[in-house]
């Protein structure tokens, strides 16, 4: 693709390695485009739905004129497959930070967890983790959550399209969720586990599918910035 291609508009599908933040991908990727094709430095890059740090997989990376296309693409449906670990839980609801509790298991069994499943198709109400970047008082939760203070969060209404379980190997158990925009993994995570009268929290994130993309198609990171190489020969 020349550097035209790319200010006319692309949207790149990536698979976001593990430990990077949705913002380190972007950046790495904007600069790879400037250093390697000679964009400008000021050209427009935006990613479509943020990946925590502890997820893997589809990020869409918007460029030049595709940027305004964002908003539309953050609204569509979300894919994920993932691991919740069931018996503990964590005040961040994921391994970021250490567990802070635990809960006995011995009663949860295979017909209890599908019967669970159930109460949490459709639209449910659903509190977003204290460890997340949504903004209260003009500060976010996680700054809040690191300096020790108790914030109460409001719910708010999310939609899970499909939740299949498809490993059970307690503690541990796989799952696939299909689910609207602004859903939090993490949360589904903590209240799974709570609605089974134990605990939980997740190990594993991995997100398959946005819309009509699929993370199947994505490519890494590296092999991005190879790919410019070969442009420029």
């Amino acid at each position: 693709m020349t550097p035209e291609d790319f200010l006319n508009g692309q949207v790149l599908l990536i698979d976001k390695p593990l430990h990077w933040s949705s913002f380190q991908a972007v950046n790495k990727l904007k600069y790879a485009l400037i250093n390697k094709l000679g964009l400008p430095k000021k050209f427009k890059i935006g990613h479509a739905g943020t990946l925590d740090p502890l997820a893997t997989g589809l990020l869409l990376v918007c460029t030049g004129k595709f940027t305004k296309r964002i908003t539309e693409l953050q609204g569509q449906a979300k894919e994920y497959t993932g691991t919740f670990f069931i018996g503990a839980t964590t005040p961040s609801y994921d391994l970021e930070t250490e567990i802070d509790q635990t809960f006995p298991t011995e009663h949860i069994d295979e017909v209890l967890i599908h019967e669970t499943v159930k109460q949490f198709l459709g639209e449910i109400d659903q509190k977003p983790p204290i460890y997340s970047a949504i903004k209260k008082d003009g500060v976010r939760l996680y700054e809040h959550a690191r300096a020790g203070e108790t914030i109460e969060i409001a719910s708010r209404k999310t939609t899970i399209h499909e939740f299949e379980i498809t490993r059970i190997a307690l503690p541990e158990i796989d799952f696939r969720v299909v689910c609207s925009k602004g859903t939090y993994i993490r949360s589904l995570a903590f209240d799974f586990g709570k609605a089974m009268n134990s605990g939980s929290h997740l190990t594993a994130l991995r997100r398959t599918k946005i819309g009509d993309y699929d993370v199947k198609n994505a490519t890494d990171v590296a092999l991005f910035e190879a790919s410019l190489e070969l442009n420029k020969e």
